[in-house]
């Protein structure tokens, strides 16, 4: 059995305790306006044409997005890794796309990571079944949760997807255990209005238990932009201001009223 990666990140700091290792996993079911990896979305692998200019000259060459590895193929990789992990008490992260996407492959890497002694965590939007989630818990030591909208018409509109299955599988996840960290994508004129970042805060208030380690406030930023155009995809977000450092700083004492630890940033 392999999976399809599209990127993988050694020396991540953002993407849970540590120095990490993360492979980001092809295939994502929601298409949010933001999205930073549009790579990512297709299940497929893809061939992109690069071109990259040097003076008048135009220079193009064929790039495939997506690569098949084996659960053998990561442990090799992890192993080379393991004084970093050990120093750090980091691990591997599984992010994407949705790594949900690709739960088979998923379950077996965790296994295999977890029978060697690394420490595991899955980057999720939320968006699968509950027997999904259910069948990793067991291998799984930190979710790295994305809640993007607490209003389930708002949700559809820039995501695609509806949130209930989101919103159930995080309370499902929260009474399993497991730590989890909320990610929070702070989005210009999508979810960082005043009125549902005080509901955002109050939900997160009366569901949190001992599993809710931290919440990441994750600022919109132009940065992937240049993404959008290497892939040929149109990019929805032109004009879009990123939300500065005090505006920020607000979000973060708001959210600091629920009593857990708050970041700005992965």
């Amino acid at each position: 059995m392999k999976g399809l990666i599209f990127s993988v990140r050694k020396y991540s700091i953002h993407d849970g305790p540590g120095i990490r290792v993360t492979f980001f996993m092809k295939g994502c079911p929601l298409k949010c306006r933001w999205c930073h990896n549009p790579e990512g979305i297709s299940p497929f692998p893809e061939m992109v044409i690069q071109t990259n200019k040097i003076g008048e000259r135009e220079f193009s060459k064929n790039e495939e997005v997506g690569t098949y590895y084996s659960v053998e193929d990561i442990l090799e990789i992890l192993d080379k890794e393991k004084v970093f992990f050990n120093q750090s008490k980091g691990g591997i992260t599984f992010s994407g796309g949705e790594p949900m996407l690709q739960v088979e492959f998923l379950l077996e890497a965790l296994k295999g990571c977890k029978e060697n002694g690394y420490h595991t965590a899955v980057d999720t939007s939320g968006y699968s079944s509950a027997d999904n989630y259910r069948s990793i818990i067991p291998f799984t030591d930190l979710f790295l949760f994305d809640i993007k909208h607490l209003d389930e018409a708002k949700h559809i509109e820039s995501t695609g997807v509806s949130n209930t299955g989101i919103i159930e599988n995080y309370r499902h996840l929260l009474e399993s255990g497991k730590d989890i960290m909320i990610r929070i994508p702070v989005i210009p004129g999508f979810n960082d209005d005043t009125d549902h970042l005080e509901r955002l805060k109050n939900f997160i208030s009366s569901t949190k238990t001992a599993s809710l380690k931290r919440i990441n406030l994750l600022p919109f930023h132009k940065t992937a932009s240049s993404k959008y155009k290497k892939f040929n995809f149109p990019y929805l977000m032109e004009g879009i201001i990123p939300p500065d450092e005090g505006k920020m700083r607000k979000i973060k004492e708001l959210f600091m009223e629920t009593g857990i630890k708050v970041k700005i940033g992965g």
